[in-house]
């Protein structure tokens, strides 16, 4: 079983800067970030591997940058949103998709509020 936990999020005006951070247990390989906004449906925002390649969504190229952290047992992997828009608003999931096993694991969500 692997646990994520996240931190960050917010409130932040138009332009602003927020970082989103989530760290999993175990042997992981790729994790990365979705967000569901209001009445639309959850969508990619960016993932990284276990190898550091990266891919963002059209939508935040060149705003958003997707890092991570190899510890011994965990992994932290964070989301650095800078310019951030109106339109960027929404509940942002982390998950986890652990080596050797299928199953990919979510975090709870955390809330990100751009405001014009």
């Amino acid at each position: 079983q692997v646990q994520l936990v996240e931190s960050g999020g917010g409130l932040v005006q138009a332009g602003g800067s927020l970082r989103l951070s989530c760290a999993a247990s175990g042997s992981i390989n790729t994790m990365g970030w979705h967000r569901q906004a209001p009445g639309k449906q959850r969508e990619l925002v960016a993932l990284i591997t276990s190898g550091g390649r990266t891919v963002y969504a059209d939508s935040v190229k060149g705003r958003f940058t997707i890092s991570r952290d190899n510890a011994k047992n965990t992994v932290t992997v964070y989301l650095q949103m800078n310019s951030l828009k109106p339109e960027d608003t929404a509940v942002y999931y982390c998950y986890a998709d652990p080596d050797f096993t299928i199953t990919r694991y979510w975090g709870q969500g955390t809330q990100v509020t751009v405001s014009s």
